[in-house]
């Protein structure tokens, strides 16, 4: 009785929501924003994608509601052929320059939502949106036959209109339409934008994607772009055009420019700080060094063919299944203790292995980065661990890696990298810096290279303990780490009490005033902790005479770089090291810019107050 009383419920609350949704079908009562697509490269507004709302104060307000509600009624080509009217007649009436991108489903599509007359001054051949629009074909239901989505797309090329995948990544569908279509734009899932500055996996999996689009011809448009690290990760990889929050939200009247903070990074020509993300796209090693040839099998094999194999060879852990050049399996040394129970061989002998395979094996390209790769193989489990991965070039099967491999690769890797850092401060040391110094150089990047010494450090490490000069220096690190910018400015530790920091920032003056600053006070407040005096400390020298010493400060010798100014990262090394002693000879924590390195009215000595 209960059932059918819920069952009443739901029925009520459909109908109740249908005679809502049909009142806003008849008053046409949606309401249209605007939302735009920026060149990462150049700045330039290319177009705007058209979203739509319900009314406000309504409960089908959000389009998530709005279109669920349309699925449940009944009512979704109606609302999709609305959506599309009202976005496109907006757009022209608020003369927005650019191509106009408008969502439609396969359903829509094929239920011929784009032949209703409304829509038919809007999309003929003398409608003043002639050859601007874009229509992005969200992801369809598993049940639609590809083949009459794939017709529908073609001729809507025909007629002159662009395609675009939307959301590639949320759904395998999507990725198969790539393949048929061949689209002129594919927008990337906010998930895998979200944090693609943090995370190894998603950066190669947009790698990837990137070169399939660059031989399909196609454009990629990364969407979800919120933060200025995923802004400038996205544009160092080569990824053309973007959209999201930092860049403008979607309004009924959007600018014709991006928001004052993506501007700021393209003027300034910004370059991402992020040490890890250089490894994956520059320094990393790739997966096809631990590519091993082993022998196969084809989905027509028989089981007791597979397993004659793997008896043969006792020292092969698993056998890819191929169907032509692609891998669709992979059978492991689990196969010889099942068909150790006579009723498994009786039963499968003469059967096709694919019965034994693992039918969802880690597949990944020869050019994926070990480090990216080891992510992968983690996400997996323990559980699979031994099956290792199956390595392919363009789709095609190439051989086959141990996992085993891959963690003597990472291990190798890790070591290298670790001398690369510095062991008590884990920021990046010499080669590191020299790496970012020449790529800011590389892109023709105005920057200021600023060495930064502490003073007075040996006497204090000799007399208070090692123990203490270390905590002075990570203390002289997180001073600096706080200070810099995360996403452009780039925090090196070159050896003992030295430090060396790139910024990209145009604020660089008032951030080291406010390191020298931040130090005397975090300094201070050290010795008090530790009752270790205050102003100064007298102690033998190295002749054992008793002497007076200050207490450790920090002198910051400023290079400003401009373009052209210098060739390659030893010249600014060594012009920042004439500048540290410069300011070293000033008395307290001081702040000394290179004269010669910029205009004589800038060059000045900064003490800290």
């Amino acid at each position: 009785m209960q059932y059918f009383v819920g069952l009443d419920r739901l029925r009520e609350s459909h109908m109740i929501q249908r005679g809502i949704l049909l009142d806003i079908l008849d008053r046409q009562a949606l309401h249209p924003l605007f939302q735009p697509i920026m060149d990462l490269h150049h700045g330039e507004i290319i177009g705007y994608e058209g979203l739509i709302r319900g009314p406000i104060g309504s409960e089908l307000h959000l389009p998530q509601a709005l279109f669920r509600a349309a699925e449940r009624t009944e009512l979704l080509v109606r609302l999709e052929m609305l959506c599309i009217y009202t976005v496109m007649t907006q757009f022209i009436q608020a003369v927005l320059p650019g191509r106009l991108f408008v969502n439609i489903s396969p359903f829509a599509l094929l239920a011929g939502a784009l032949s209703d007359p409304l829509l038919k001054d809007l999309i003929g051949e003398h409608s003043e949106l002639n050859g601007r629009v874009v229509f992005e074909i969200t992801e369809g239901s598993p049940q639609m036959d590809n083949e009459s989505v794939v017709a529908g797309l073609m001729t809507l090329r025909e007629r002159g209109f662009k395609i675009a995948l939307d959301d590639l990544g949320e759904g395998f569908s999507s990725l198969r339409l790539w393949s048929d279509v061949r689209p002129d734009f594919v927008k990337l899932d906010k998930h895998f934008v979200t944090g693609i500055d943090k995370d190894p996996v998603k950066l190669q999996f947009v790698r990837s994607l990137k070169q399939i689009a660059e031989k399909s011809n196609a454009i990629i448009i990364a969407e979800g772009i919120e933060h200025r690290a995923e802004l400038l990760i996205l544009k160092e990889m080569g990824i053309c055009l973007g959209q999201g929050y930092f860049i403008g939200r979607p309004v009924v009247h959007p600018e014709s420019r991006p928001s004052a903070a993506a501007q700021a990074c393209l003027d300034e020509a910004l370059i991402s700080a992020n040490p890890w993300s250089k490894m994956v796209l520059q320094r990393g090693r790739q997966a096809r060094l631990l590519l091993t040839e082993v022998p196969t099998v084809t989905v027509q094999t028989a089981s007791e063919d597979a397993l004659k194999i793997l008896l043969a060879n006792p020292e092969l852990n698993v056998l890819p299944v191929l169907d032509g050049k692609v891998p669709v399996g992979l059978l492991n040394r689990t196969m010889v203790d099942k068909f150790s129970h006579g009723y498994v061989r009786d039963l499968y002998s003469r059967k096709s292995c694919t019965v034994f395979m693992e039918k969802t094996p880690l597949i990944v390209d020869v050019e994926m980065p070990v480090v990216a790769l080891s992510q992968l193989v983690l996400m997996q489990g323990q559980k699979r661990f031994a099956d290792g991965f199956i390595l392919v070039r363009e789709g095609a099967y190439v051989g086959v890696g141990s996992n085993f491999a891959l963690m003597q690769e990472m291990t190798k890797l890790q070591i290298q990298e670790a001398r690369y850092a510095n062991p008590l401060t884990m920021l990046p040391g010499n080669v590191p810096v020299n790496e970012q110094i020449e790529l800011l150089l590389g892109n023709g990047q105005n920057f200021c290279a600023c060495y930064v010494d502490l003073d007075w450090f040996k006497p204090f490490n000799d007399v208070f303990g090692y123990s203490r000069g270390d905590e002075l220096i990570k203390l002289t690190a997180n001073v600096l780490i706080n200070h810099a910018d995360k996403d452009i400015d780039f925090v090196g530790h070159i050896g003992g009490d030295d430090f060396f920091v790139l910024f990209q920032s145009p604020d660089w003056e008032p951030r080291c005033q406010a390191i020298l600053q931040a130090f005397d006070n975090a300094v201070q407040s050290y010795l008090q902790h530790e009752n270790l005096g205050d102003g100064c400390y007298v102690a033998e020298d190295r002749r054992g005479n008793r002497a007076e010493y200050n207490f450790p400060t920090l002198s910051i010798g400023a290079v400003p770089v401009g373009r052209n100014q210098y060739r390659e990262c030893h010249e600014i090394a060594a012009a920042a090291t004439e500048v540290k002693k410069a300011a070293k000879k000033i008395s307290g924590s001081s702040f000394y810019v290179d004269r010669r390195a910029m205009p004589l009215s800038q060059a000045r000595v900064l003490a800290a107050a």
